[in-house]
């Protein structure tokens, strides 16, 4: 695959990012156009390895190999037919996934890998310059009907493909409009939106429907909707966060990051906050709890609102440069990485745990921690505060961006009565149904917080088991 000798000609690369000062001004996309003769030049690195481990790596079991090739040879249409053979969103992973098929590249044994997450997004966008990405309603309708709670990308994946099969398929979503958390979660930064509406659109005259502003559990109960549709498939994500128990949690200024990214996102859209408290970051010094890529999100949001200061803190220990010992490839490398929000500023620090929050007047003014270290307790693992290590440092807006559990139980959940998983997690068997017969679950619902490359996977694997159910067989991939 690609061309041979390229992994030895030619140097892994990628897309120069925008000035830091420049992009700070605006919401728009952190990476600048780059062109076809330099992606051809990285695909054509993918080395022909006989037994290609990216494929391990990606949950979608993305076909890497093939569609670098065909970028190297110049043909990008076919490689946009095999790009979407297993993946409906290329647009979305390309660029938000963080790419679990680059640490199991061959190359990545003694090299830098191929820039596959890269080459993925250069097909997908050029596809849609060249207008090779077209609506593709089905031939024929089945008849029977499925109802999609929940638009994130597990939602949408199981209804272009139930749709796709010739079902009718209705999606619901509790907001004001269709994206789930790549609406009102993503930052535009990583995803602007009209990326999303264009796909949106193209599902729309594809036939799947969409409603939204249904809370489902609320607005319409469960036993409702399984009257009116002959099944049902949950994805509406791992919503529970994981909150932080220490004293002053319930001071005014300590927030969720779901509370703040959302709103956020609708100020950059234009769209009203509501009701909810308004939470910003302009002239205040913002503490982000949780070193993930939710709390990036923050750190580039706040920088971009013009915070007094920023700290993002983690729990865990700093991860090292390289590949550890007991980490070998093609395992995800657990190793150190910077996102572009973290080269915009602010301070990065490990191997602290929050013990309280204090203030006057019902608002959080300072943040208390105590530096720990991991230690092997009664055989658990557990962080040891270190002694003497204990410190203060102001704060005016705290974001807790510690991840997710399971999904809300209240509502939908119990209203159906569905089996739990030891997570909280919704329970489902290998066709992805639940516990109620003709219900199925799909994405961070049923596996728990992950990715969005396990979210398209999953969505695509329970629309596939859904319709075997409704039909008895069915040729979905």
């Amino acid at each position: 695959m690609g061309k041979l000798g390229g992994f030895i000609e030619f140097h892994r690369r990628l897309p120069p990012r925008r000035p830091v000062d420049e992009r700070l001004s605006d919401y728009r996309e952190v990476y600048l156009p780059w062109s076809n003769d330099a992606v051809r030049e990285q695909a054509a690195r993918c080395m022909d390895c006989g037994i290609p481990f990216c494929h391990s790596g990606c949950p979608l079991g993305n076909l890497i190999p093939e569609w670098n090739d065909l970028v190297w040879r110049d043909d990008w249409e076919s490689a946009i037919e095999r790009l979407h053979a297993t993946n409906n969103f290329p647009e979305f992973t390309g660029r938000l996934c963080p790419a679990p098929c680059e640490p199991a590249c061959v190359l990545s044994i003694n090299d830098d890998p191929v820039t596959i997450k890269q080459v993925e997004v250069s097909i997908i966008d050029r596809a849609f310059e060249e207008g090779w990405v077209r609506a593709t309603p089905p031939a024929h309708r089945t008849g029977r009907k499925v109802a999609v709670v929940g638009s994130g990308p597990a939602g949408l994946a199981c209804a272009q493909q139930l749709n796709r099969a010739g079902h009718q398929v209705t999606v619901y979503e509790k907001d004001d409009r269709v994206g789930g958390l790549l609406r009102y979660g993503i930052p535009d930064f990583k995803l602007e939106k009209w990326i999303l509406e264009r796909r949106i659109d193209l599902m729309s005259a594809e036939g799947v429907a969409f409603e939204c502003g249904y809370d489902v559990g609320v607005d319409i109960t469960g036993a409702e909707l399984r009257a009116r549709f002959d099944a049902v498939v949950l994805a509406m994500g791992a919503g529970q966060p994981r909150d932080l128990e220490v004293p002053g949690r319930d001071l005014a200024g300590v927030h969720f990051a779901m509370e703040y990214l959302p709103q956020q996102n609708r100020r950059v859209a234009g769209e009203l906050i509501g009701d909810a408290e308004t939470i910003v970051g302009e002239g205040k010094r913002v503490i982000i709890l949780g070193g993930g890529d939710t709390g990036a999100d923050c750190l580039g949001n706040v920088h971009r609102e013009g915070c007094a200061s920023v700290h993002q803190f983690e729990l865990l220990p700093p991860p090292p440069a390289e590949r550890a010992f007991e980490n070998p490839w093609p395992q995800w490398s657990v190793i150190m990485r910077s996102s572009a929000a973290h080269e915009e500023g602010g301070v990065r620090d490990y191997s602290i745990q929050t013990t309280g929050f204090s203030g006057s007047d019902g608002r959080v003014e300072r943040l208390h921690a105590v530096r720990v270290e991991p230690r092997r307790v009664d055989g658990r693992m557990q962080f040891v505060p270190l002694e003497g290590s204990e410190f203060t440092i102001d704060a005016d807006l705290v974001l807790l961006a510690m991840g997710f559990v399971h999904p809300v139980h209240t509502g939908l959940v119990e209203q159906l009565g569905m089996s739990l998983d030891a997570r909280g997690n919704v329970a489902t068997d290998d066709d992805f149904q639940t516990s109620v017969p003709g219900v199925f679950a799909a994405g961070d619902a049923r596996r728990g917080q992950s990715l969005i490359v396990w979210a398209i996977a999953e969505g695509r694997l329970a629309a596939r088991g859904c319709d075997r159910i409704l039909m008895g067989s069915t040729r979905l991939p």
